[in-house]
């Protein structure tokens, strides 16, 4: 699965302005550190959430749309996890490959 910034980034503000949320300028983008743990937050959040439901569904109090629905969106979720891994260890090597 391949992300590119500039597609992210139309996502990202379509999200927002469906949200009713002003998307973020320059002036008050977090830095990198904030938005990766506000990812690894999001992360964190999308899968507890997913493990509720799913319980909640294995015990009947949960409608199986909604069971899907919460791990279908912890698939996605890890993917988007597993994508950004793969990126972060390529661009790792590719600083180990440059010559000093």
């Amino acid at each position: 699965m391949e992300i590119s910034s500039t597609l992210a980034g139309r996502f990202y503000q379509n999200i927002q302005s469906t949200l009713g949320q002003p998307a973020l300028t320059d002036a008050v983008r977090p830095g990198a550190g904030e938005a990766a743990l506000g990812a690894v937050k999001s992360f964190v959040e999308t899968m507890r959430s997913a493990e509720t439901t799913s319980i909640a569904g294995m015990i009947g109090k949960a409608d199986p749309q909604s069971v899907v629905t919460a791990l279908a969106s912890a698939e996605i979720a890890v993917q988007s996890a597993a994508s950004v891994r793969d990126k972060v260890v390529e661009s790792y090597q590719e600083i180990l490959r440059m010559p000093i």
